[in-house]
């Protein structure tokens, strides 16, 4: 790569013959890129135009700058983590797809109440009260981590005693409590992908300028009456979910 001499910023001109470079295979996933003052003597530019390049760069995901200030092309990723959502039954049991990950912190108890977003989908009023437990898991096999959230709505836990003096039992027992206190249980879930707040990224540990995936399970009772409401989060560099689709009729569609 030479000077630049197309039309358009310099800055972007730059980060274009930079792209190219890596989408050609010049500069290898893992590799540092030339330093900025090779950059400035090889197009001819100044080192505000060469730092707005790698800027540019920097924000697309292609490279990495280290606390060194050196920038590196990102690493090819390490193969998705495949997270299946569908939830299955044996008898009284019940098992979801990251059931067998660890937990890498200590579950985190505490109460809350509902906002403008998880008010609507408990089907109760902004500002109701809630237990909340946070978990930090882990997959054992490739060490990439999770977010999971339950928040379960003070009158949910009223219908299982263990729920009341336990709110961190496993969203799988729930289930069974749930089940056992004469609910027939459904499920909805969506599924959306936003950019990590400081604290997701920190504990999730994905690289910058990386989205994470969220997936938003509510389980619902008898005549569809929402009962909790889970979120898991982790990076949409690392994992992706799946899901076993049944063709029941539009009244009885649920994950089995």
């Amino acid at each position: 790569m030479g000077e630049i001499q197309r039309p358009g910023a310099l800055y972007q001109q730059i980060a274009a013959a930079i792209r190219n470079g890596i989408t050609e295979g010049e500069y290898k996933p893992g590799t540092p890129l030339p330093s900025e003052a090779d950059l400035i003597k090889q197009y001819g530019v100044s080192r505000p135009t060469v730092r707005k390049a790698i800027a540019a760069l920097r924000a697309e995901g292609l490279i990495e700058v280290t606390h060194g200030k050196r920038s590196y092309v990102r690493a090819l990723p390490a193969p998705a983590v495949n997270i299946e959502r569908t939830i299955t039954r044996s008898g009284k049991t019940f098992r979801t797809g990251h059931q067998d990950w660890q937990q890498a912190e200590a579950p985190t108890v505490y109460r809350t109440t509902t906002t403008a977003a998880t008010g609507p989908l408990l089907g109760l009023a902004e500002g109701e009260a809630l237990f909340a437990v946070d978990r930090l898991l882990s997959d054992p096999h490739t060490d990439t981590r999770a977010l999971h959230r339950v928040l379960i709505p003070f009158a949910t836990a009223d219908q299982a005693e263990q729920l009341a003096e336990a709110p961190d039992t496993e969203p799988e027992q729930i289930y069974a409590l749930l089940t056992a206190a004469g609910h027939k249980l459904t499920w909805h879930e969506t599924v959306s992908a936003r950019m990590p707040l400081p604290d997701e990224r920190d504990a999730l540990q994905v690289p910058d300028v990386t989205p994470i995936l969220l997936a938003s399970r509510l389980t619902l009772g008898t005549d569809r009456h929402p009962l909790i409401l889970e979120e898991l989060r982790t990076g949409a560099d690392r994992a992706q979910l799946a899901y076993r689709l049944t063709a029941d009729s539009p009244r009885t569609l649920h994950a089995v």
